[in-house]
């Protein structure tokens, strides 16, 4: 009876324990992963895609960095993305409890230092992808950041892109005297003045080629000044989010909680409460 109790444990053992064909499948399908996704440039779009599957050959989830230090490297990053452009939102660190909050004007996301994350939004589906790349040792956070990456309203330009603006404005310019002058020298040779109405005269293709000049300079005005109107617009719109969430007067939006002690969460108290990996 104990011979055959040994025997089922040693092949109850033998079952678990992983085999060679398993490890070979794990990092044949690695290696898939690592030629399917840019890590450099994970995003939300490529976090949807990914399998579960593919998240656990992605991820080793006993090297994940979390705590404090998962934090730094979470503003860090944050804040570098929000220099760039590539995320609009305020990062605020908060020391007591542990949090590193970042909020814009249409939504926010709380960290915590065991990286799950919670909120609601834009900036939500902005900000899981940063934890968990932050997550990883391999993945190198941005050293030196600003303190405030987002500018003071007065302070957005107008737009940018001046200098194409000017060098379509002296093309069309160009286009435009050529156009003229064409249509001029098909009325002097219609009147036959300066003695340009001669038989060799050729009055349509000076009145369609000098209507095609005039028309494409009229396209390129048209262009230029719908260009510096919607940057305008843009500028302006930049501006009114700034000021929504708080640059001007300090204060955050109504939507976004408060982070003290008293109203921390519990986990799993919030159903839109994610965890790196999960």
């Amino acid at each position: 009876m104990s011979d055959s109790s040994d025997e089922q444990a040693r092949a109850g053992q033998d079952t678990e324990r992983p085999t060679e064909a398993d490890s070979e499948d794990v990092e044949a399908l690695r290696k898939q992963v690592e030629e399917k996704y840019d890590f450099d440039d994970f995003g939300p779009a490529d976090m949807a895609e990914m399998t579960a599957e593919e998240w656990d050959v992605a991820f080793d989830e006993e090297s994940w960095i979390t705590g404090a230090e998962l934090l730094d490297r979470v503003e860090r990053d944050l804040r570098s993305r929000v220099a760039t452009r590539d995320v609009f939102a305020r990062v605020e660190r908060n020391r007591n409890p542990p949090r590193v909050l970042a909020y814009s004007d249409e939504g926010y996301a709380i960290v915590y230092p065991d990286g799950s994350v919670e909120g609601e939004g834009t900036v939500l589906r902005d900000v899981k992808p940063t934890v968990a790349l932050c997550s990883m040792d391999s993945y190198e956070v941005p050293e030196s950041v600003p303190d405030n990456p987002l500018p003071e309203p007065d302070a957005v330009p107008e737009g940018g892109g001046e200098l194409g603006n000017r060098m379509l404005q002296v093309i069309a310019g160009v286009q435009l005297l050529a156009g003229v002058a064409m249509l001029a020298g098909a009325v002097f040779a219609l009147l036959d003045v300066f003695g340009l109405g001669g038989p060799g005269a050729n009055i349509e293709f000076l009145v369609v080629g000098g209507l095609a000049f005039v028309g494409v300079s009229l396209v390129l005005f048209f262009t230029v000044a719908n260009a510096r109107l919607s940057d305008k617009f843009r500028a302006e719109e930049y501006r009114d989010r700034l000021r929504a969430v708080g640059l001007e007067d300090g204060e955050r939006p109504e939507f976004v909680p408060e982070l003290t002690p008293e109203n921390d969460r519990a986990d799993g108290e919030r159903e839109d409460t994610d965890e790196v990996g999960a």
